[in-house]
């Protein structure tokens, strides 16, 4: 079998998948324990810091580019 990622999340006792997923018995796993989540109010704070740093960065008086403008342009690029 390929191996395969599983969401699954600890109950107390047990680890618990969150999808069934049939395996056979002695199926060898390895288990990764992720960061607990973090609270909607330290995201929150994350997110006005972010803009407070995009505010800081791009004023109101900003220059808006066009594409005429650009000299040479990245082939790379796969924006709009």
């Amino acid at each position: 079998m390929d191996a395969i990622t599983l969401r699954a999340h600890f109950d107390g006792q047990k680890i618990c998948l969150d999808e069934p997923f049939e395996m056979e018995p002695n199926t060898e796993l390895m288990i990764t324990v992720l960061p607990k989540r973090s609270s909607d109010a330290e995201r929150e704070a994350w997110f006005r810091l972010s803009q407070r740093g995009l505010a800081a960065a791009y004023g109101e008086d900003e220059v808006d580019y066009s594409l005429d403008q650009i000299k040479e342009p990245n082939p790379e690029y796969e924006g709009g």
